[in-house]
């Protein structure tokens, strides 16, 4: 039974698909640096030869590569709405001791001062240069279920490289639909074995056999969930408090719940994780913002006044476990943030002349005023959200 239900977990790609991943792999990324540090053009397969190089002689050994999250599903559906950009690569190692980390901290910044352009005098940069020039957020985790470590490459709005080095992940996905990892050891070794006979030149359209693994459980059935844009996942106590973020974005998308049923459990799980580990309204508001900044990108970008939106109304309907004013807050930062991008796309005059209300029911008939105050104009611009419109008046409410 247990080597039935291993099965279910691996796939074999198809040509289509290693091409696809051929693809990613073999695309030229800008890492940008800031200030004076020039922009690095890399491949995902070159950088991730000169980190495990660079591993290996540190002794820290690297069990697998595989690939993550949207990328994954974008190889294995093109069509699956899974927008790509952050690239996400795991290095399966052994973290045993908290001193480990700052090995993969040096070893990441080191590789990066490898691929430094021709000229450039690597002697006189130190790692904290390199940290401070191409590092766009780093992370580390270690306690009884989970060691592991992130670290983010710097790109201005385009696709950010993840680097992601996992000992132990006690929960490895969040929705069925980003639970794929495609492990990528004999594509690399493909490229790598083509370029030595080839002295340098590069690899021809690789033909191997290529796995991948859904951490879901049962491949074929997340992968209608992906074809058809549905939601479900398990064990929703486990998902972290972004779950709920990645999960308004999935419906902004189209994506639809499996069960109407569950998925109101879902919700009420993800509205309290994500209070719980951002309790401050500040803290919600960050990572809000950084959400909607790396997620809604160019031509997505009007999509995010419905992301904003989408999310309250959850928030609004599903949230129990806080007090009513805290509930408030959260709900009129949001409410701000929307008008701020209705802004922001000229489809409300200026936001700095826009006085914000809250009613948070419709039946309340004394209108409360948000927590967040934004300047008043003459005549007063009045937003009320129910129902959802902004107009002009002239006077207050």
């Amino acid at each position: 039974m247990m080597e039935l239900q291993t099965e279910k977990r691996f796939h074999s790609l198809t040509l289509e698909q290693v091409q696809a991943l051929d693809k990613v792999l073999t695309e030229v990324i800008p890492i940008h640096g800031r200030g004076n540090f020039p922009t690095l053009q890399v491949r995902a397969k070159d950088i991730i030869r000169v980190v495990k190089d660079r591993l290996l002689e540190r002794d820290i050994q690297v069990k697998d590569i595989r690939l993550n999250g949207a990328t994954a599903s974008h190889v294995l559906v093109s069509n699956s709405g899974l927008e790509y950009r952050d690239l996400d690569i795991i290095f399966g190692v052994e973290l045993p001791r908290q001193e480990d980390f700052q090995v993969i901290k040096d070893v990441v910044l080191g590789s990066l001062r490898d691929l430094l352009p021709c000229g450039v005098n690597r002697r006189k940069i130190t790692c904290l240069t390199m940290k401070e020039a191409y590092v766009q957020k780093m992370v580390k985790v270690f306690n009884e279920h989970d060691r592991w470590s992130l670290i983010s490459l710097s790109n201005n709005r385009a696709k950010t490289v993840g680097l992601r080095f996992v000992s132990s992940l006690r929960r490895q996905f969040e929705f069925s639909v980003d639970s794929f990892q495609i492990i990528l050891d004999r594509m690399l070794e493909s490229y790598w074995e083509t370029e030595r006979k080839q002295g340098g030149k590069l690899a021809s359209k690789p033909t191997i056999t290529v796995e991948a693994e859904c951490m879901y459980g049962d491949f074929e059935q997340a992968m209608e969930h992906l074809r058809h844009r549905l939601i479900a996942t398990h064990s929703p106590e486990e998902i972290r408090g972004g779950g709920l973020l990645k999960y308004s974005d999935l419906l902004v998308r189209n994506f639809t719940p499996t069960s109407e049923t569950e998925i109101k459990s879902l919700e009420r799980y993800m509205c309290s994780r994500f209070f719980i580990d951002f309790p401050d309204v500040s803290e919600q508001q960050r990572k809000i913002e950084a959400y909607l900044q790396h997620h809604f990108i160019g031509n997505e970008e009007t999509s995010k006044y419905d992301y904003l939106m989408t999310l309250r109304r959850v928030i609004d309907e599903s949230t129990v476990c806080l007090m009513g004013h805290e509930r408030r807050q959260t709900l009129n930062m949001i409410t701000v943030l929307a008008l701020r991008v209705l802004g922001e796309q000229n489809a409300i005059p200026n936001t700095a002349n826009v006085t914000c209300f809250y009613q948070p029911a419709p039946y309340m008939t004394e209108p409360i005023y948000s927590s967040y105050f934004i300047a008043q104009a003459q005549p007063p611009l009045v937003y009320h959200p129910y129902p959802l419109h902004v107009h002009m008046q002239t006077g207050l409410v």
